[in-house]
C-alpha cells in the first residue's frame, strides 16, 4: 500500500510517499480501506519528534480515518464488509489501508461525506471526554474555548452550544472572531487586541465561566483562573504556550477550583469505546440532524502532505485539514 511515513524528525518536508506492507488486523479490529484521513496537530508534534509513538502503535501518522471495511475480526460485531465508518485510530491513518479497533469505530453520520467523516474522530473524542467528561460541564453552564479556530475550538462550540451552553471563544484576528460567533459562540474574543478575563467577566455579570478548554497553559492558566467561576475547571489539552506557569493557589483553594488535563492517544481502547458509545447517542444525531456540521478548511491530496501540515503550522485555517487518500 502507498502511505505517509516520517522519514527523520523536522520540518514537513520531512514527510514522504513510501510503500508499505497492508496492516493486519487482530482480534476486535478491522481493516479499513482509507478515503480520508484528519490532519491534527499531535501530527505535527510527532513528525517534529515531540510526541512519541506507544508502544505497538503504527509509526506512520494519522489518528482519525474515514473509509470502508474491508476485512478483520466483524463476528458479533455491528458492522459488516462493506460499510462506511471512521475510526479513531492510534496511528497510521495516512496510509491506503489503515487498522482499528471496532470499539473506536463509529458510523459515518448520514448525510456526510467521507471527507466530512473523517474530520470528526480525534476532536469530537477529545472535546467530549475532556468537556463533558473530565470537566462536567453540565445544564446551565457557560464555556469559554481558547483556540475556537482550531479543529478542537469549532468542534467544543458547535457541541456546546448545540446542548444549550452559553459558549465563549478566543481567537487571533477579527476574521476568526467572527467565524467563532457563526459558530455559536456568544463572544469571539480578539486574544490579541483583547483581555478575555476583562470581556468574559463583563459578559458574565462578574461571575465568570464554568468550564475553560485549554490547550495554550503556559501564562494562560492565571488570567483563566481568574475568569473562572466559583467551583470552575480547566482542561488542560495542549501545551502550546508551554509546560509552566506561576498560580495563585489561594484562589484555586478560597474558590474550589480545578486544574485537570489529558491527552487521548495512550488511553486504552475500553477507555475510548466508552467515549464513542456516548458520542453516537449524544452527538451523532446532533450531525445527522445537521445542528452541527464538520468545518473543512482545506483537503490536500495524499502525496500534499508536507503542504498539509505547513498550511497547519501557518495558522490561517479555521477547521480541520484533511487528506485525500482514495
Amino acid at each position: 500500500m502507498r502511505a505517509i511515513e516520517i522519514s527523520k524528525f523536522g520540518g514537513p518536508d520531512v514527510l514522504q510517499l513510501t510503500e508499505r506492507s497492508e496492516p493486519q488486523a487482530g482480534a476486535g479490529e478491522v481493516l479499513i480501506r482509507v478515503h480520508a484521513a484528519g490532519i491534527n496537530r499531535p501530527d505535527v508534534l510527532q513528525r517534529m519528534g515531540f510526541y512519541p509513538v506507544p508502544p505497538g502503535a503504527s509509526d506512520l501518522p494519522g489518528l482519525e480515518v474515514a473509509g470502508e471495511i474491508v476485512g478483520g475480526d466483524l463476528v458479533g460485531c455491528e458492522f459488516k464488509l462493506g460499510d462506511h465508518i471512521c475510526a479513531l485510530v492510534q496511528g497510521g491513518g495516512y496510509a491506503e489501508y489503515c487498522v482499528a479497533p471496532i470499539a473506536q469505530c463509529l458510523p459515518v453520520p448520514v448525510g456526510l461525506s467521507m471527507i466530512e467523516a473523517a474530520s470528526l474522530p480525534e476532536t469530537y473524542f477529545t472535546v467530549w471526554s475532556n468537556v463533558f467528561d473530565r470537566a462536567r460541564l453540565i445544564e446551565g453552564e457557560s464555556l469559554l474555548v481558547q483556540g475556537g479556530t482550531s479543529g478542537i475550538g469549532v468542534t467544543a462550540i458547535q457541541i456546546a452550544r448545540a446542548l444549550g451552553h452559553r459558549v465563549f471563544a478566543t481567537a487571533g484576528s477579527e476574521e476568526k472572531c467572527r467565524a467563532t460567533e457563526r459558530l455559536g459562540a456568544e463572544r469571539g474574543i480578539n486574544y490579541k487586541t483583547e483581555q478575555f478575563p476583562d470581556v468574559v467577566k463583563s459578559l458574565t455579570d462578574g461571575k465568570g465561566v464554568d468550564v475553560i478548554l485549554d490547550m495554550v497553559a503556559g501564562s494562560y492558566i492565571p488570567r483563566e483562573i481568574d475568569c473562572l467561576a466559583d467551583d470552575g475547571r480547566i482542561a488542560i489539552i495542549a501545551l502550546l504556550g508551554g509546560s509552566k506557569s506561576e498560580i495563585d493557589l489561594a484562589q484555586v483553594l478560597r474558590r474550589r477550583l480545578t486544574i485537570t488535563g489529558s491527552t487521548l492517544r495512550p488511553r486504552s481502547v475500553q477507555f475510548k469505546s466508552a467515549i464513542a458509545a456516548q458520542l453516537r447517542v449524544k452527538v451523532w444525531p446532533l450531525l445527522e440532524t445537521k445542528k452541527i456540521a464538520p468545518v473543512i478548511y482545506q483537503v490536500f491530496p495524499m502525496e500534499q502532505a508536507s503542504v498539509a501540515h505547513a498550511t497547519m503550522e501557518h495558522g490561517d485555517h479555521i477547521g480541520k485539514i484533511v487528506l485525500q487518500i482514495l
